[in-house]
């Protein structure tokens, strides 16, 4: 199939200004998503954006989808701290993805960068998930305890609950994360009475914490500061998050998704008010995550829809929230879109990685593009329909099969 006038006029070859140019002029957060994980190509291009976004742009931050504690590492050795840089990614990335090499790159070149600059240019990189995996969520009391060390450092005790009721109530970390729990809600923890009461508690520090921000933004160290907010989020997000996964309701899983991309948005909107004074903010995560659109996932028997992290995040940013969608044609031998869908029109142009302006994209297809009908369930197609929730796509032409759980 030949591409039309119009369709080759939608596209540019691949080039970071030639998506910085699809940007609204206000954009304090440039989501870029992935369609699927484990792809050197994606992380490829997210490394020469993000360079280019640094150099021209004045972008000092990235946060990927990854665990927001865990990150802490990677950005202390970005900072100087000693480590094996391996180490350093390997346990710093959840997920897994500390085994991708294009990761090991992005660190490796953020703490060159930071070598040669003051401290306030230095890059940093944050981790927007919850310290979650496939089958289990973290347990909230590291955080909890870290969260009622750093307010009983600058408040009068009477004001804190006794740290040995916190840990009472919390119990042994295997409670919590039982692998089993994520399919039968019968096996976790997370509306006991003991749970119940803790979640209480986690709500009464986290008060403490925003109602002292005057005293505490003036006498503590920033970075302390920082961290004590951190395991705020992530020690009510995860309470909240085993409270869902003792629902057994029909909407359990709906809420399962709700309580993951609404923990990815706050973790983001407290870093965007962060990095406000230095520069916006490179998101990069999975397009079903950064979307403005609701989410929507067939899971087994169930229909999952719920509001993404991206649609909450541009609904607090307003035009400060800019999503560029990635997409691909063919993968491997055996995948290869319909010649109907966004995929497969866009395939017939020659060039293997391209920029396209989603707008003149509408135009050029309207009427006769459908969504693309992924191979597997690691993929999600660009959606005709939402095209206009979209600043920019970038598209590359192949990529390889992956393997193992993200598209084996």
């Amino acid at each position: 199939m030949t591409a039309s006038p119009a369709l080759r006029d939608a596209a540019r070859p691949f080039s970071p200004s030639a998506v910085t140019d699809l940007l609204p002029p206000r954009t304090r957060v440039l989501a870029l998503g992935e369609p699927t994980h484990g792809v050197e190509a994606f992380l490829d291009l997210r490394n020469e954006l993000f360079r280019h976004l640094v150099a021209e742009h004045g972008y000092r931050s990235i946060a990927v989808e990854s665990d927001c504690l865990a990150a802490l590492g990677i950005d202390a050795y970005l900072g100087g701290a000693d480590g094996d840089l391996d180490t350093v990614v390997r346990e710093g990335f959840g997920h897994g993805f500390g085994d991708f090499p294009g990761n090991r790159e992005l660190v490796r070149w953020m703490r060159e960068f930071n070598s040669g600059v003051a401290e306030s240019e230095r890059l940093r990189l944050y981790g927007a998930d919850g310290p979650l995996e496939m089958t289990a969520a973290a347990p909230p009391g590291p955080s909890l305890l870290r969260l009622h060390e750093f307010l009983a450092a600058h408040l009068r005790p009477e004001l804190l609950p006794p740290r040995e009721e916190l840990t009472r109530l919390h119990g042994p970390d295997a409670r919590w994360t039982e692998p089993a729990a994520a399919l039968d809600p019968a096996r976790s923890v997370g509306r006991t009475d003991e749970a119940v009461q803790l979640r209480l508690l986690a709500d009464e520090l986290t008060t403490l914490l925003a109602a002292s921000a005057p005293q505490l933004a003036g006498e503590a160290e920033p970075e302390k500061y920082w961290q004590a907010g951190l395991h705020a989020r992530t020690a009510t997000g995860l309470l909240r998050y085993h409270a869902a996964m003792a629902g057994a309701g029909p909407d359990r899983f709906n809420s399962l998704m709700r309580q993951r991309d609404l923990m990815m948005a706050d973790n983001l909107d407290a870093i965007v008010r962060r990095e406000a004074e230095r520069g916006p903010t490179l998101v990069f995560a999975h397009n079903r995550h950064l979307q403005r659109e609701a989410g929507r996932i067939r899971l087994g028997a169930h229909d999952l829809l719920w509001w993404s992290a991206g649609s909450l995040l541009a609904t607090r940013l307003g035009d400060g929230y800019a999503f560029v969608a990635t997409a691909f044609g063919h993968r491997g031998a055996d995948d290869h879109p319909a010649p109907d869908t966004l995929e497969g029109l866009l395939a017939t142009l020659p060039e293997p990685r391209l920029t396209v302006d989603p707008r003149l994209l509408a135009a050029a297809t309207e009427g006769r593009a459908k969504a693309r009908v992924p191979a597997d369930h690691t993929y999600f197609g660009l959606d005709p329909e939402a095209l206009e929730l979209v600043d920019g796509v970038v598209f590359v032409r192949e990529i390889p099969r992956q393997s193992g759980p993200f598209g084996g």
